[in-house]
């Protein structure tokens, strides 16, 4: 089982950079695949941005890439979301996930779940 933990979430004016923090718990966190998600007021959670198990291959939604990046540390352990460019339609709570496959980018795929953490873009 794998327990998670989001951190770094607040409150950043548009054009602006946060960087959140997942932190696992277990010793076969190597094994799993890890995405963002997030979930705005009244939509639906969606994919951000995923992971493979290895850290060799990455996935971005449309929305993100270019502004987003996601990395791991398997000593740690812990997954990273480096968002830079911050825009106000990036407000959202933000989940990480952790999928038994290598790598994931379907809400339906991920086995655990953190508690979310909020990201307010405004001015």
């Amino acid at each position: 089982q794998v327990q998670l933990v989001e951190s770094g979430g607040g409150w950043v004016q548009p054009g602006g950079s946060l960087k959140l923090s997942c932190a696992a718990s277990g010793r076969t966190f190597r094994n799993y695949g890890m995405g963002w998600f997030r979930q705005a007021p009244g939509k639906e959670r969606e994919s951000v941005a995923a992971i493979s198990s290895s850290g060799t291959v990455t996935y971005y939604s449309d929305s993100v890439k270019g502004r987003f990046t996601i990395s791991r540390d398997n000593a740690k352990p812990t997954v990273y979301l480096q968002m830079n460019s911050l825009k106000p339609e990036d407000t959202a709570v933000y989940y990480c996930g952790a999928t038994q496959l290598s790598m994931a980018t379907r809400e339906t795929s991920y086995d655990y779940w953190g508690q979310g953490t909020q990201v307010t873009v405004s001015s």
